[in-house]
């Protein structure tokens, strides 16, 4: 699947593709694939095919094509604070993407069937944590995975607000993902070969629209073990943040406010100055004759008093040229202002790290 919209340079340049197509249409999810780099969830040797809008597959590694997970994205209608379950969580680029919006005081967790895939996606996570230049521009919530067939899920495990699976479901484990769904909850995932999207407006109502069509690889079912029964999947409790993690999140939102703030005042009315231009004067001449010569054209000038001054003009414009300024310079990295603030407090130096989560950068 892919192929909707025109490939990027990088990554800003797919998601402005992927916005001229109107796959992404709302300002958080726009906000959300800016900050996660597909590239960073391809192997090296393929990177160079990270911003084309095509899936990718590699032994047991896959990544949907970017136009899918939009579209995936859009109809979500993802809010912070909510819970979402992601079966076949893959890399974890998608999850990835939901803990951004979701916020600190979401839930966010995946079913992942290979042990090798869970890996890669942990690798894959504590890399953008570690070294994101998005990660401080954000309140995450971090995805957990846990490995196991996604159609073994334990009947006592919680209902979620949000549950996307990223493979091609049979009509028969339909009810069996509506489960799945808290009342007003969103369930997204491709069913006879659409992508659908199903709403549970109450206990027993529900509301289906069919999104787009797509080909997606089907669940594959569940192998019980030789007594016969299954393995059930356990998913990670829903647990209580501590108050030191709390804290935590307090003092970072407390500093990212007054950044804010003095980003405001120092910019006053929020209006730059534009600085002056200069217009370089330009002399009009006329022309005596045209004459063409094997393909090439031939030109003399009329003279006139102002021709006198020719020299002066020349002269002119070399000390203009001379004036005129040096190319524009690389603009320089964006400082991260909220590393800059927790490293400039009166603080020991384990609780900066901590309040920066230990990131490299």
């Amino acid at each position: 699947m892919g192929g909707a919209v025109s490939a990027g340079e990088d990554n800003d340049e797919l998601i402005d593709n992927l916005k001229e197509a109107q796959y992404i249409r709302t300002e958080l999810v726009e906000q959300a694939f800016r900050a996660v780099d597909r590239a960073d969830y391809y192997l090296e040797e393929f990177k160079e095919n990270a911003y084309k809008d095509l899936a990718w597959k590699h032994g047991n590694i896959h990544l949907s094509a970017p136009c899918i997970y939009s579209e995936v994205m859009e109809a979500l209608d993802l809010q912070p604070g909510l819970s979402f379950l992601n079966l076949g969580s893959g890399t974890g680029y998608l999850s990835s993407m939901v803990g951004l919006i979701l916020g600190p005081f979401g839930v966010n967790h995946g079913v992942e069937l290979h042990s090798d895939v869970i890996e890669y996606a942990k690798q894959k996570l504590d890399f953008f944590i570690r070294t994101s230049d998005s990660f401080d521009k954000f309140d995450f919530c971090e995805p957990s995975f846990v490995i196991g067939n996604c159609l073994e899920i334990s009947p006592d495990c919680s209902q979620y607000d949000r549950v996307y699976c990223g493979a091609g479901v049979q009509k028969e484990h339909e009810e069996y993902m509506k489960s799945l769904l808290k009342v007003g909850g969103i369930l997204v995932m491709p069913l006879e070969e659409k992508l659908t999207k199903i709403t549970r407006t109450g206990p027993s109502a529900w509301e289906t629209k069919k999104i787009l069509a797509v080909s997606f690889a089907p669940l594959i079912q569940p192998c019980h073990s030789e007594t016969g029964k299954s393995r059930l999947v356990q998913l990670p409790p829903l647990a209580v943040r501590s108050l030191q993690d709390l804290a935590r999140i307090a003092i970072r939102g407390t500093i990212k406010k007054v950044i804010r703030q003095e980003t405001v005042s120092s910019s006053g009315n929020g209006l730059k100055n534009t600085p002056g231009v200069k217009r370089r004067r330009v002399r009009r001449r006329r022309m005596e004759t045209i004459v063409f010569l094997d393909k090439e054209v031939f030109a003399s000038r009329i003279s006139s008093p102002s021709d006198d001054n020719s020299c002066e003009d020349l002269e002119e414009e070399s000390r203009e040229e001379d004036r005129a300024p040096p190319p524009e310079a690389k603009p320089a990295p964006p400082v991260n202002f909220l590393r800059e603030k927790v490293l400039s407090l009166p603080l020991p130096d384990p609780l900066k790290y901590y309040l920066l989560y230990y990131r490299e950068k």
